[in-house]
């Protein structure tokens, strides 16, 4: 069996009995599993205490500590009491820790915030380092998982060195659908019993040894720059919000990708893909309202940049647009000719002229000039210097004079010249470039077709086993697959079209003579 299958596997059967708390299931092991802790947010019977339990019957030789936190807790009911003997006897002041905290595997801490100082601060070294200070000595704890809970955020800034320390950070909630809230009632099972094979638990011998292998997991250019760009967007996002930043510092960034490793390293992958980004917005935000502004910039980092900064196409457009520029400049000599252009008055109308013999009205409306098409007549009204209507003819633009009205009044045929402006106008000539310049341009245009050919061919290589990971992680919606579909194939489109347009460019200097 491999390994994401017996993960597969124990995820299942850690569900059974619980409603609707898939996701938090999913990343309490993931978490275990990296080697960090979760924070539960969300109010009394939600099962919090649940997960935790049933977590320690995913491992071999699971041993629990779950404590209440109140005011009046003392570090001796969460580290063990003080040895009186080795007081008395060896002048050693330590703690009897097998049944307590430093003793177990997995550990539940409800209402964590409530805790004193005094705890806190053995805490830290807990969770962040998995050592315990116990007397003069500090001792490795092997604890796999530790699960807080609470149904408020710290609100203390003594607090928030214990905060930062919870990695991932989950909202969980009350069963909201109907089926499920009746099967939850009428199940009598015991959601406490360990269902989980004995072939299935993960041994220390393993979590050793995946220790080792999750910081081997490489993390390839797409998921790297999703990360920075995502970094980018939230540091101005505090920048616009001073009121409410994110405040996300070196320490959290460095154990997320460890995060992201772990995560590809379960789904039997080579190497992080796009989807284990979107476990990203656990980790990111500290209240809870951020967490949709997360998710939204997450999302949109992946459908906007995933595939498209790690092949490259903003750099490789710039270049392409630089020497369009070159081309242009090098074949194109400008020339300013002064050209006649029918002359606007007071913004809406033409002037004709010489009509005074024929028509009362010498001015038609732009809009009905602008309208009109050569050979071809239509209905025209003439309008006098005050605007009003003064005839209605029929009338076309000239072929033969430029700026020339014929208009057809009682079966004959009078021309008239517009009143003009006369107005500058670039135009360019073309000239053949040098022979060593065509050949610097067909080595650049080279080059970048090159480039764009070898980025297909790597996305075509390793597609098809990227593309068949998408919807099976066991950690993220398979429906967020679509947006990293949805980048790909934005990304495969823009490089066909950055191809036309180079050829274009050859054409354009290859066709001069």
């Amino acid at each position: 069996m491999n390994r994401k299958e017996r993960i597969r596997l124990i995820l299942e059967q850690l569900r059974k009995g619980v409603y609707e708390k898939e996701e938090a299931i999913q990343l309490s092991l993931l978490a275990a599993l990296a080697g960090e802790s979760i924070f539960l947010l969300g109010p009394p019977g939600v099962a919090k205490s649940l997960i935790a339990r049933k977590l320690k019957f995913a491992f071999r030789d699971g041993r629990s500590f779950e404590y209440l936190m109140n005011r009046f807790s003392t570090p001796d009911e969460i580290f063990g009491p003080v040895s009186i003997k080795k007081l008395k006897e060896e002048d050693r002041y330590e703690r009897l820790t097998e049944k307590y905290l430093p003793g177990a595997n997995v550990v539940f801490l409800d209402e964590i915030w409530k805790a004193g100082p005094a705890i806190q601060n053995a805490l830290l070294t807990v969770l962040n380092e998995r050592v315990y200070r116990n007397g003069e000595q500090e001792v490795k704890v092997n604890i796999k998982a530790i699960v807080s809970a609470s149904n408020e955020l710290p609100v203390e800034e003594n607090l928030n060195a214990l905060w930062d320390r919870f990695l991932v950070r989950y909202m969980i909630r009350e069963i909201r659908k109907a089926g499920s809230f009746v099967d939850m009632i009428v199940d009598t099972s015991d959601i406490y019993q360990d269902t989980i094979p004995s072939d299935l638990k993960i041994g220390e011998a393993e979590l050793q040894e995946w220790d080792m292998a999750i910081n081997e997991v490489p993390v390839p250019a797409e998921v790297l720059n999703v990360i920075q760009m995502v970094k980018y967007q939230l540091e101005q996002y505090d920048a616009d919000h001073p009121e409410a930043p994110f405040h996300i510092f070196d320490r959290r960034w460095k154990k997320l990708v460890r995060l992201l490793r772990t995560s590809a390293f379960l789904n039997e992958r080579v190497e992080v893909d796009l989807m284990d980004c979107f476990l990203m917005p656990h980790v990111l935000w500290s209240k809870p309202e951020q967490l949709e502004i997360v998710r939204e910039i997450v999302a949109e980092t992946i459908r906007k940049h995933g595939y498209s900064m790690a092949l490259e196409i903003h750099p490789l457009r710039k270049e392409i647009r630089e020497l369009e520029e070159e081309v242009m400049k090098e074949t194109r000599i400008p020339n300013v000719v002064l050209m006649e252009v029918p002359k606007a008055i007071e913004r809406e109308y033409y002037e004709l002229l010489n009509t005074e013999q024929t028509f009362d009205g010498n001015r038609i409306k732009r809009s009905d000039f602008d309208r009109m098409v050569v050979g071809e007549e239509s209905p025209l009204n003439l309008y006098d210097k005050n605007g009003s209507l003064v005839n209605r003819v029929k009338a076309r633009k000239s072929a033969e004079l430029a700026n020339g009205l014929i208009i057809n009044a009682n079966a004959r045929l009078y021309t008239f010249h517009l009143l003009t402006d006369k107005v500058e106008k670039k135009e360019f000539l073309y000239k053949k470039p040098h022979t060593l310049v065509q050949k610097y341009w067909d080595d650049r245009t080279y080059q970048l077709r090159k480039y764009i050919t070898d980025q297909k061919a790597y996305v075509d290589e390793h597609r098809p086993v990227a593309m068949q990971h998408l919807r099976t992680n066991l950690f993220v919606e398979s429906e967020l697959a679509d947006l990293v579909e949805m980048n790909l194939k934005e990304a495969l489109a823009t490089l066909d079209e950055l191809d036309l347009q180079i050829d274009k460019i050859k054409h354009l200097y290859e066709s001069l003579r």
